[in-house]
């Protein structure tokens, strides 16, 4: 019998639509925190490197980044993550992290045919399950511990045995934790002991309050996925590297060439900018923590508990009184003009929460914590 073909099932925060339209119907519109994209503005001196660089765009530039890109983000390793990557042996350019993410296990099943699973954590960014999916893989959940880190001591030896890779997301989404060197020492220890690469997608970490790597565990047998569209809020130009195991990254390299997967030129040169520079990502760093304290400190008196780890960008919501449906709460939210997502969406076991990312300017989110003021006082 042929297999089925294959039907892309509805786009996780399509589903929120509904929920957007009422929203979006409250007197003052809708205040979207449902979707990390960035709302502050491109450092000014990013978007001048871009233009400038438009000018030399007429070749085809590296599939593997220039050599320019790939030492300033070797650079930017060393100074901000304390480990040191040779930038032509051990790191590679993406399109942004997400094409990596869900195009990674296309190729590692290429590589190693033997393997056909793809480990991530339990509640998670959805690419992750999907990346698997696409490329006609089987896919496997692993339980997260008490402060949402993924647990590798509750993998079944069974499923470590056939896993191409295995994801982690420190700092996390949608919880905010937030791992320490300790961790990933461990993570990196369980791989090289079962034969699994570790894909530690981190781009979220210059908003941790330690920035620890899984590089600090050594490259062997280990990838750090870093993106600039959160520290310089680039998500628009599509910018990110991948660093660690030498023999992994010629591998997707050479690979990727086939695939035509090419930061344009004005995109490199925008990333040499922002990686070279810390001022602004401190300043961003800045607003989130303003805006998580003041959402805190308005959330906390209405019953919703940020029960998630201390990263400042997402809050990883529950009710205290008793609301259990992560879309009936998502739904208490958008009769407020507030729209956020739903816990499910990042997989079962956060069915009970909500995630609420605070990348909406400080006065809206003000705005959002008074309607929801108002909101349960007439409850």
């Amino acid at each position: 019998m042929a297999a089925a073909a294959f039907i892309p099932p509805p786009y996780p925060f399509d589903r929120l639509g509904a929920m957007a339209l009422l929203a979006e119907s409250i007197d003052g519109g809708m205040v979207d925190c449902s979707i990390g994209t960035p709302c502050d503005p491109v450092p000014k001196f990013v978007v001048e490197a871009s233009i400038e660089a438009a000018s030399q765009s007429a070749g085809y530039p590296l599939s593997a980044g220039s050599a320019g890109y790939r030492s300033a983000a070797a650079d930017w390793i060393q100074r901000r993550l304390g480990v040191t990557v040779d930038p032509m042996s051990q790191l590679g350019v993406c399109l942004g992290t997400k094409e990596f993410v869900g195009g990674l296990p296309h190729l590692l099943c290429r590589r190693d045919p033997g393997r056909d699973t793809v480990l991530f954590p339990s509640i998670s960014y959805p690419t992750y399950e999907m990346g698997a999916t696409l490329a006609g893989l089987r896919s496997v959940a692993v339980p997260l511990d008490a402060d949402w880190h993924l647990d590798v001591d509750r993998i079944d030896p069974s499923d470590a045995r056939r896993a191409l890779v295995l994801w982690i997301n420190e700092p996390g989404n949608p919880s905010a934790s937030s791992a320490d060197d300790a961790y990933f020492a461990k993570v990196a220890s369980w791989g090289r002991e079962h034969g699994v690469l570790i894909a530690s997608d981190e781009c979220y970490i210059e908003f941790a309050p330690v920035r620890s790597t899984i590089l600090s565990a050594g490259a062997q047998g280990v990838l750090s996925v870093q993106s600039l569209s959160k520290r310089s809020n680039m998500a628009g130009m599509r910018c990110g590297f991948y660093a660690g195991d030498s023999e992994i990254v010629n591998f997707l390299i050479e690979a990727r060439k086939h695939w035509g997967f090419i930061a344009s030129t004005p995109t490199q040169a925008a990333g040499i900018a922002a990686l070279r520079d810390d001022t602004h990502v401190d300043m961003q760093l800045g607003r989130y923590r303003e805006r998580r304290e003041m959402m805190l400190s308005a959330l906390e008196p209405l019953g919703f508990v940020h029960d998630g780890g201390p990263t400042a960008f997402y809050l990883w919501l529950r009710d205290d009184r008793g609301v259990e449906d992560g879309w009936e709460l998502a739904a208490r939210f958008a009769h407020a003009g507030v729209l956020v997502t739903p816990g499910d969406i990042f997989g079962v076991a956060g069915a009970d929460h909500v995630r609420l990312a605070l990348v909406q300017p400080t006065e809206r989110l003000q705005f959002a914590a008074e309607r929801l003021t108002d909101l349960m006082d007439k409850e």
